[in-house]
């Protein structure tokens, strides 16, 4: 039963279209991701490019904004050469008209100029195609992966700069505090976005050096977690196994943390952004009494 106090009216997912990855990306694998970045010769089957939507008092907030359909219909949205063909080996998209951002949200009963925050998890391109419509928003990234985007060969690292730094965007670059919540725990710095404690922003490395994880509680409900690319399958995130890609170092102890943090919310949703299973786990977690 939502409560008198309860900061937030609705949460939903969106998908962005469908991106088809290699097995190794998804992981565990113990091959070195160049290795198989340019030696595996299968997909996965398509799996989503979620963005999820929090209807919070104070406006409407997205975790991620998903893949621009011009990098489907642009032949120039990617970087040429060798930077070119390690994104064509990486992931291929499938983005149809009814499938932008604008659409999605269209579709929830929302329209891009009512978003009043975005959060992004990190700054890879399937997290930011929507920040071209985002001028009314307030934009949210952690400092240090604003920083990751200034340091040498951006491009060979995924983050298209031409596409992020554009004219008129709102960003605030948030660092770890203290929260002072022992609910929480192990997580003992984040940043609270509204200052409820509805939303709190997690600091989870590893996928990137500055990713973040965004927890979601209301009163009565299943507690949420999106985790971005921390994971692309929570089940295996759950077993503690990492995906291909990312400083293993960091990723493992991102996901131990999220597991102990499961440990004390039973009830805890992991959603990520590219799990086939998210949106049906998102049901079950809004259909939950707790």
């Amino acid at each position: 039963m939502t409560g008198a106090n309860d900061a937030i009216k609705r949460v939903a997912v969106l998908s962005t279209g469908s991106v088809t990855i290699r097995p190794e990306h998804v992981g565990p694998t113990w091959k070195n991701t160049y290795f198989w970045l340019f030696t595996s010769s299968r997909w996965t089957a398509p799996r989503p490019v979620n963005v999820y939507v929090i209807e919070h008092r104070e406006g409407l907030v997205l975790f991620d904004t998903g893949q621009d359909r011009a990098s489907v219909t642009e032949a120039n949205y990617f970087p040429g050469g060798l930077n070119g063909l390690v994104y064509s080996r990486l992931a291929k998209f499938d983005i149809g008209a009814d499938e932008t951002l604008t659409a999605g949200l269209a579709k929830l009963g929302y329209a891009v100029d009512d978003v009043h925050t975005a959060v992004i998890s990190h700054l890879h391109q399937d997290h930011i195609g929507g920040l071209p419509l985002l001028g009314n928003a307030n934009v949210v990234v952690s400092r240090d992966e604003w920083e990751t985007l200034h340091k040498p060969l951006p491009e060979a690292r995924g983050l298209l700069r031409s596409h992020i730094e554009l004219p008129g965007l709102r960003w605030t670059r948030v660092v770890p505090e203290p929260l002072g919540d022992a609910g929480l725990a192990p997580f003992t710095e984040g940043h609270d976005l509204f200052g409820d404690g509805s939303i709190v922003l997690l600091p989870t490395a590893g996928h990137t050096p500055g990713s973040l994880s965004m927890l979601v509680r209301r009163p009565g409900h299943a507690p949420l977690l999106l985790v971005g690319d921390l994971t692309y399958d929570a089940d295996l995130l759950a077993e503690g196994k990492l995906p291909g890609v990312g400083d293993k170092k960091q990723m493992r102890s991102a996901v131990a943390k999220v597991n102990s943090l499961r440990d004390s919310m039973p009830e805890l949703a992991v959603l990520a952004a590219h799990d086939p299973g998210a949106a049906a786990r998102l049901d079950a977690a809004l259909g939950a009494e707790v």
